[in-house]
């Protein structure tokens, strides 16, 4: 009622024609009920002329009516005559003619069923009776505003789940079909489409399978309408999670490729734009097989427009084949990277971040739908999003392994008696060595070898032909597993048998010519003159006498091994089975200067943006593919792709381990440091993160970069030295307390004496935290060494801003209880009582917040056999007589303090 007076100020006048026509539009917060109590000459009820009014002739009037509904429910409603009395003036109001009064009215529709389903439970029918079939009505109704409030409505209502399921079925589903229907209106259709798609996400599978689903798919292949279609493939994704891998795989996937293919380029571009939440849906065969393609055939499109959006969503797309089994890391759910599985249930030893394996295939889907919310890029750049900022969890199937390398132990127990699921090196992390006895014993052996094996005994030189034959083949076979370290061990070992049994195979004349000469440009090819020549994969292997000149003394396994080696290092670079090469390549191909010109000139930005996704999807065993990429992106002439990369080098790191990070990161993230600042401020807020994953001894190199942070393009730039503090309070934790006196407490000291106060103040927390770091550790003498600093440089100083800040410190130390209280009371306190003499009432205020609120409630202080008690308490006798009115203030009562505040940032203000 205290609302009646500003909207009936003339309330006698308004009331000698019982009408709203004085109160104009405006009248929002106006109770209807209220008016309707008020008595007035015409002796009818409320209920009645509410009646009254919402039937009137005057527009406005029953505008009015229809706005305030609610209230007249809330009013009158308590009785079951009543209750029915407005729902029956609803139905009523809601045939009117007026558009703006049946508006009204469907705005208010949301509002009404959530109050009678929290407030009037004894009518569990009425929304179901009364207001469902008016919002189905208004779906057809021919004034597009009265649709578009219906349709508002009825997502909210779905939203808030308050719509039965066999209403949906039997009310709400058949208009939509009917209004979607091919012979249907076509703005009617289009609008259809809308609420259908936002439908099938909120609905359950069963019903979108068998009602919206094949209408969805006819309307995919509309050939009338572009919107449609464009509808259609703008909300696939949504439609795909929704009804799950089996029915996306065989129903939507061949209409998507319909729409890929589709004549209108702005069709092609929405395909593109949602390729990433359609592949999350689909097993890995028809990803690979099917989608892939489809997105090359996008990436090559002849519009330029199409071309620019495929390529921002490829590193999304390449992120879909990302397998923890293989990644060996997993998404959390806040988005951070973990070496382990969620699940502890593997035993790992200290090579557990290269190892990390999927215990099942829930861990699986874990991985796959939380990468799909957090995915694996600058997550902390502020506007520039990663490329599914959206943030949405959904469901996901288990997308399988293709790779050979990630092959998981057979179930059941082992030879040995152990269980299946008991860690064991070689069965979780490589791929099982092939036996190759048998396939020795089968090797077919021609006439010509059998010649040659009769004369062996006779001819060592054919005899040694015939080993190296065999140990050919073996390393053939061995050449699909060069993944696995002991399988490159036993090719070491076959290499340098091969390089023997060739050495063997010399003629006595081509020896002592090879010893005689001096300059060895071509060796003297091994031919057993008896045998067939060798084939011509024979003849292409490389030689190692011809490449270099070897001595007497020098050994030749070695040699002949490393040879070897780097042939297959060679041969395993060229293959990777995660992602389609074809993709792969178009990736690599994104930093290219003509992407730039033909494609979009901000394309290394998204290369860039995507490709610590992409890094995790390959697996650090595949990072030599994206090395001279990340290189070439690290020394883009734009600062904006820098930066990005600044802002994700921390995730990079935990992808890569410890080795490839040293290697190859470390050297771009010392360019970084040295960058603008628009740069050096990704590095700065992941500072900890990056230099935790480092060893300690290249972790110390950084302790003396770390005063550069002190210096900005721009000494207005406060927020860079604030970061600087936070991240210096995180850092204290890796080294030692010797490190950090010697290097990190000369940045606190002068971030203690910054111009901004925010700084100083984030900074006194960073001084309480060295303090805590060297009494944890017992380094009392360094401790000592700092407050004696701390009184020279803040206790002593010129500026009264500097003994201020000694107050607070002091202040900090007390509530953070970081050092001994007697450490405290013996270095601290005299210093910190001496400030009551001070002649700046600003530090004369702090210091009496600093004894009363902070000092004497600590229990130490107050202690009767506390020989500093009356040193305090004649202090704050002495504050209470102060000549300053905030000092006696302050040192006399505790004042008020904010609830959400904690004392120390009390005193600060």
């Amino acid at each position: 009622m205290a609302g009646i007076p500003l909207y009936f100020v003339d309330l006698q006048d308004d009331l000698d024609d019982f009408g709203f026509e004085d109160y104009g539009p405006d009248c929002e917060s106006m109770r209807i009920s209220a008016f309707l109590d008020i008595p007035g000459q015409d002796n009818l009820t409320p209920l009645a002329r509410l009646e009254k009014y919402a039937f009137s002739d005057n527009i406005f009037n029953r505008q009015i009516i229809a706005r305030g509904l609610l209230d007249v429910l809330r009013d009158f409603s308590s009785t079951e005559d009543d209750f029915l009395t407005v729902m029956e003036i609803v139905v009523r109001l809601s045939e009117d003619a007026e558009p703006t009064v049946r508006t009204e009215l469907m705005e208010q529709v949301p509002q009404i069923t959530i109050f009678l389903q929290e407030s009037r439970p004894q009518f569990p029918r009425a929304f179901s009776e009364y207001l469902l079939p008016i919002l189905v009505r208004y779906l057809t109704d021919p004034n597009n505003q009265v649709r578009k409030a219906s349709q508002e409505a009825l997502l909210i209502l779905l939203e808030q789940d308050l719509i039965d399921q066999s209403d949906l079925e039997n009310k709400v589903c058949p208009i939509l079909l009917e209004l979607s229907a091919p012979d249907n209106d076509d703005e009617y259709k289009v609008e259809a489409v809308n609420i259908i798609c936002k439908m099938i996400s909120m609905l359950g599978r069963q019903t979108v399978e068998q009602m919206l689903l094949p209408r969805f798919c006819d309307l995919c292949s509309d050939s009338k309408l572009f919107q449609v279609r464009k509808v259609c493939a703008a909300n696939f994704g949504d439609v795909c999670s929704a009804v799950g891998q089996e029915a996306t795989e065989k129903f939507l996937i061949p209409k998507f490729l319909e729409l890929c293919s589709d004549s209108a380029w702005g069709m092609r571009k929405v395909c593109a734009e949602c390729f990433m939440a359609v592949s999350y849906t689909t097993s890995s065969e028809v990803r690979r097989t099917k989608l892939s393609p489809l997105f090359i055939n996008l990436i090559s499109d002849p519009c330029r427009w199409v071309r620019q959006t495929a390529f921002q969503s490829l590193g999304p797309f390449i992120s879909t084949f990302a397998n923890p089994s293989s990644a060996g890391l997993y998404v959390k759910e806040d988005g951070t990277l973990s070496l382990r599985p969620p699940t502890d249930d593997l035993v790992t030893d200290s090579d557990a971040g290269d190892r990390a394996h999927c215990s099942s295939s829930e861990n699986s889907d874990h991985f796959i739908k939380t990468n799909r919310s957090h995915p694996v890029s600058s997550n902390c750049e502020g506007s520039n999003g990663s490329f599914s900022n959206s943030g949405h969890v959904t469901c996901s199937p288990t997308i399988e392994d293709d790779g050979s390398h990630s092959q998981r132990p057979p179930a059941g127990p082992s030879a040995d008696g152990r269980p299946a699921d008991v860690f064991n090196s070689f069965l979780y992390w490589r791929s099982p060595l092939p036996d190759i006895s048998e396939e020795l014993d089968l090797l077919p052996v021609d006439e010509s070898r059998k010649d040659c094996d009769l004369e062996s005994e006779s001819n060592p030189v054919c005899k040694s032909y015939m080993a190296s034959s065999d140990i050919e083949k073996v390393l053939q076979s061995l050449q699909g597993h060069m993944d696995d370290p002991d399988v490159q061990a036993q090719v070491q070992v076959l290499s340098a048998a091969l390089r023997a049994a060739e050495l063997d195979s010399e003629s006595p004349e081509e020896a002592t010519s090879k010893e005689s000469s001096q300059e060895l440009e071509e060796a003297p090819s091994s031919v057993c003159t008896q045998c067939p020549s060798p084939t011509h994969q024979e003849q292409e292997e490389p030689n190692l006498a011809s490449e270099s000149p070897l001595s007497e003394d020098e050994p030749l396994l070695p040699i002949v091994s490393l040879q070897e080696e780097e042939n297959h290092e060679e041969e395993i670079i060229k293959v990777q089975d995660v992602v389609p090469q074809p993709l792969l390549d178009q990736y690599l191909s994104m930093t290219d200067p003509v992407r730039a010109q033909t494609v979009d000139t901000e394309i290394t930005k998204h290369c860039a943006y995507s490709l610590p996704g992409v890094a995790l999807t390959l697996g650090r065993q595949n990072w030599h593919f994206l090395k001279d990429t990340y290189e070439t992106l690290a020394a883009d002439v734009q600062w904006k792709v820098r930066r990005t990369l600044a802002f994700s080098i921390h995730e990079l790191a935990v992808i890569l381990g410890d080795k490839l990070t040293a290697a190859d990161l470390v050297p771009i993230f010392n360019g970084f440091l040295k960058d603008l600042d628009e740069v050096r401020i990704g590095v700065l807020k992941h500072l900890y993160d990056f230099l935790k994953l480092l060893h300690a001894d290249m972790r110390r190199e950084y302790l003396y970069q770390l005063q550069e942070f002190l210096t900005t393009d721009n000494i207005r730039n406060w927020r860079f030295r604030y970061e600087l503090a936070e991240q210096l309070i995180l850092i204290l934790e890796l080294y030692s307390p010797k490190d950090v006196y010697d290097y990190l407490r000369v940045i606190a000291l002068t971030l203690c004496s910054d111009k901004v106060s925010e700084v100083r103040w984030i900074s006194f927390k960073l001084i309480v935290a060295i303090l805590r770091k060297f009494y944890a550790n017992s380094e009392n003498e360094l401790g000592i060494n700092f407050i004696n600093e701390l009184i020279v440089q803040f206790r002593h100083s010129s500026k009264w801003v500097g003994r201020q800040a000694f107050a607070f410190i002091c202040q900090a130390v007390v509530q953070e209880e970081c050092m001994p209280a007697e450490q405290f009371a013996a270095h601290l306190l005299p210093n910190l009582l001496s400030l009551a003499s001070d002649p700046v009432p600003n530090v004369r205020v702090l210091l009496a917040k600093a004894l009363k609120q902070t000092l004497l409630e600590k229990a130490y202080f107050t202690s009767l056999g506390n020989p500093h008690l009356d040193a305090v308490e004649k202090t704050v006798q002495a504050m209470q007589l102060d000549r300053d009115q905030d000092v006696r203030f302050f040192s006399t009562t505790e004042p008020k303090r904010h609830l959400r505040s904690t004392p120390l940032e009390q005193s600060v203000d």
